[in-house]
């Protein structure tokens, strides 16, 4: 039985001015702008960052620079890791993109190795026929490793889920030339070491996450996306029901010498808008409502901003390292494996530094005119690299353990009234001791601004709820808390 709960907030509760006859209430809009303003404020505290777990912050601890520096440099050894190099049969021994597979296969199976055998480890290897960028018939792999959480039902299905990837293939300046050095250091041996590392530190965490977590590193995206897409499809096809995709492709905090403008304190992240598999019906609602910027992979990269606030604090309690937050899919003329996982209907995001250097990217290694090309090591910061990771492993931690997203989130819009009620039901399969966070910001603002917090209902799993703040001036979305507040992914109505 569903117990409808109503709270509301009395209008003689309202501060004395908004209760003023309304030439008044201009008098005081002219003269004090922000007074006029308070009505959003009203049943609400500014956000804040939330609460550290402490087991979070002894896992990023563990983060090692040293690790992740061994980690590109073993991907470096390879030569070249083009994903056409698969086809070749006459690469020197422990040289090419199929040795790399196993190596990175290998360093899965010890990561499961120390923590009980934890992780499941996969390959997804197919073979992708002639494209634009693919000559011949080419096998293709893609690594991965499953943390499977407390809420999997059973052998077969993993219940929710979060995945964090990066490509481990390279090329140089021919991305046909499937033989010559493609180091491949920032683009995207960078990205593979965060994968990698997120796997070793929370692969040790005592307490499972309620969530899944996968670990990937992909192949086939210099060529088109092509490894990406095949496992973006199969998770589609197999179900998986995959809240949450964290992209790192050049994460290295390129170190080219002279650079003055290269930030290392801030790392990129992109997101889609208008979600790249709406309906027409669905964009006419996006415009209708002025939604475009609360798609789901927005609120993915809100939240990393959300647990950088939690986490990466540098010892003079400002932010050390977080993202910035880049309202459009990717950079120009560029892509990546996130859009992949958009193109099946799943939230995702790219990661990448600052300031990149095209002298150190789809180059071959040689000095030309005292200028060094070519994706050496030389160029990458490990210390960036390690941020970079910690912010990964505490977003992927932070929204595993969470309850979930709340579903079936509504604006009542069926009569004019100045307040605003909304409706919604808790995540499917949530523990108890969870609450609400009903969030709302300005319009024009880029983040959420304040918050009320709401009891989930006893007995019941739908929660209505009014208060006195105009639907027509703010955007509203609401996030499941659990009892030791992990935040969850805002919903919007």
């Amino acid at each position: 039985m569903k117990i409808r709960v109503i709270r509301r907030v009395v209008e003689s509760g309202l501060p004395r001015f908004l209760r003023m006859p309304i030439a008044a209430l201009a008098v005081v809009s002219v003269l004090t702008p922000a007074l006029a303003q308070t009505d959003y404020k009203l049943g609400g505290e500014p956000v804040t960052a939330a609460k550290a777990d402490p087991a979070i912050v002894a896992a990023l601890s563990q983060v090692s620079q040293t690790r992740i520096r061994q980690t590109i440099e073993k991907l470096v050894s390879f030569g070249t890791r083009s994903t056409l190099s698969s086809m070749a049969t006459d690469l020197p021994l422990g040289q090419g993109v199929t040795a790399a597979a196993d190596w990175i296969y290998s360093q899965f199976e010890e990561i499961s190795k120390e923590c009980g055998d934890c992780l499941e480890v996969k390959r997804d290897t197919f073979t992708n026929p002639v494209a634009e960028r693919i000559p011949k018939p080419t096998t293709i792999t893609n690594v991965y490793a499953i943390l499977r959480g407390t809420g999997a039902a059973d052998d077969k299905g993993y219940g929710r889920m979060y995945l964090v990837t990066g490509h481990y293939d390279s090329r140089n300046s021919d991305v046909m030339d499937d033989h010559g050095t493609a180091p491949g250091a920032n683009d995207d041996a960078s990205g593979v070491a965060v994968s990698l590392e997120c796997a070793r530190v929370l692969s040790k965490l005592k307490e499972k996450l309620p969530a899944s977590l996968v670990f990937v590193a992909v192949a086939g995206e210099e060529q088109g996306l092509n490894g990406s897409s095949h496992l973006a499809k199969l998770a589609k096809d197999e179900g998986w029901d995959l809240e949450g995709v964290l992209n790192n492709d050049i994460v290295g905090g390129n170190t080219t010498p002279g650079d003055t403008l290269q930030r290392k304190d801030v790392v990129r992240v992109f997101s889609e808008g208008i979600p790249t598999v709406a309906t027409p019906e669905q964009v006419r609602r996006i415009r209708a409502l002025g939604t475009a910027d609360d798609a789901p992979s927005r609120e993915l990269a809100r939240a990393t901003a959300d647990v950088a606030r939690t986490y990466d604090k540098g010892s003079n309690g400002k932010l050390g390292f977080a993202p910035f937050l880049v309202s459009r899919p990717d950079r120009y003329l560029r892509g990546g494996d996130h859009t992949s996982f958009n193109r099946e209907g799943f939230a995702a995001v790219r990661i990448t530094e600052w300031r990149e250097d095209y002298n150190h990217q789809h180059q071959n290694v040689r000095m030309e005119d005292d200028v060094q090309y070519g994706d050496l090591l030389q160029y990458v910061d490990f210390k960036y690299v390690a941020n970079v990771a910690r912010l990964n492993a505490a977003t992927l931690a932070t929204l595993a353990a969470s309850p979930g997203i709340p579903v079936d989130v509504k604006v009542n819009a069926r009569k004019l009234e100045n307040g605003t009620t909304l409706t919604w039901k808790a995540p499917a399969g949530a523990a108890a001791g969870l609450h609400y966070e009903l969030l709302w910001r300005e319009t024009n603002a880029p983040d959420w601004q304040y918050l009320k917090v709401i009891p989930a209902a006893a007995g019941s799993d739908e929660v209505t709820i009014t208060v006195p703040v105009s639907k027509d001036n703010v955007f509203f979305g609401v996030r499941a808390v659990d009892a030791a507040g992990h935040r969850g992914l805002v919903a919007v109505p």
